[in-house]
């Protein structure tokens, strides 16, 4: 079977078995061209069980440590302090290339999800590659390179802490990491602008924070699809497909976010961490009465 034979899902487990990054980002950057032009026309064959790697390929070069380990980023006042701050977000972002095509391998036939899912993180995927890629090369600019300093890998934890259920994994990664993201990019950029590194701060500013947004939106949106699929399920594929392009504005969140509560008090230990991005994450697709709860219960059970 040639590449131009291949299903979405097979391509996506040539991304996750890729161990070099850059090479994972310039392959998966070239799947999902191929997926939006219509060059793969399948998402998966329902005939073919594939086995989903229980972690994607990675270099052994990137020296790991516990995230309680990790030294001081810093407040990007000093050239290390940038660079130690530049390279956990490429780090993050390596990850997040193998979180986009593991959700599309691993989720996708298995739940029977519609066409417009897989666009969806096909989209993502190619946007955490070319941040990785720019942020690599940003480091590269200022004297240091990916896998210089150590990283934890406690994106891949939580992965396999969801690996069993998608609205677990939507709900931690894409609506409480991805989040959080959007809490944090804020202040990062304005701390690269006082230390006068404005060429960082643009490119955080200008193509890593609005495509985050989208991110956490496309996280928002499944999750909302799947519980009202859970409230509808004999609604039939056409249905189906009209929910998934409404379901951001439509789903009954009187039903939805009780559901986002228990899920993210289950496998999100401790509570969510304000201050909270209310305007990046209501252009994500919720607002407070998704998040606020858990940082006040949470908070006050301490």
């Amino acid at each position: 079977m040639g590449p131009s034979e291949e299903t979405l899902v097979e391509a996506a487990l040539r991304v996750l078995s890729t161990a070099d990054p850059f090479e994972k980002a310039r392959l998966g950057d070239s799947v999902a061209t191929r997926w939006l032009d219509g060059a793969i026309a399948e998402s998966y064959h329902p005939h073919r069980n594939l086995l989903v790697p229980d972690r994607p390929a990675r270099l052994s070069t990137v020296r790991l440590v516990p995230p309680s380990l990790m030294p001081k980023l810093g407040k990007a006042g000093s050239l290390q302090s940038r660079v130690a701050i530049v390279h956990s977000l490429a780090h993050i972002e390596s990850w997040a290339i193998d979180l986009s095509w593991d959700i599309i391998a691993r989720f996708g036939k298995q739940e029977a999800m519609p066409k417009e899912f897989f666009t969806d993180f096909v989209k993502v995927a190619q946007d955490e590659g070319r941040h990785f890629t720019l942020l690599a090369s940003r480091l590269e600019e200022l004297g240091s390179y990916y896998g210089a300093l150590p990283a934890h890998d406690g994106l891949w934890d939580s992965a396999t802490a969801t690996s069993k259920d998608l609205l677990s994994r939507l709900a931690v990664e894409h609506c409480v990491h991805e989040a959080r993201g959007l809490d944090v990019l804020p202040t990062t950029i304005s701390r690269f602008r006082n230390g006068g590194d404005n060429i960082t701060a643009d490119l955080l500013e200008s193509v890593v924070y609005p495509e985050e947004i989208t991110h956490c939106a496309a996280g928002v949106k499944w999750f909302k699809y799947l519980c009202q699929r859970s409230i509808n399920p004999s609604s039939d594929k056409e249905e189906q497909e009209t929910c998934a392009a409404s379901c951001g504005s439509t789903s009954d969140e009187n039903e939805v976010i009780p559901k986002f509560h228990a899920i993210v008090r289950t496998h999100f230990r401790g509570p969510l961490k304000p201050p909270f991005n209310e305007a990046a994450r209501k252009a994500a697709g919720f607002g407070p009465e998704w998040y606020e709860p858990l940082a006040v219960k949470e908070a006050n059970t301490q």
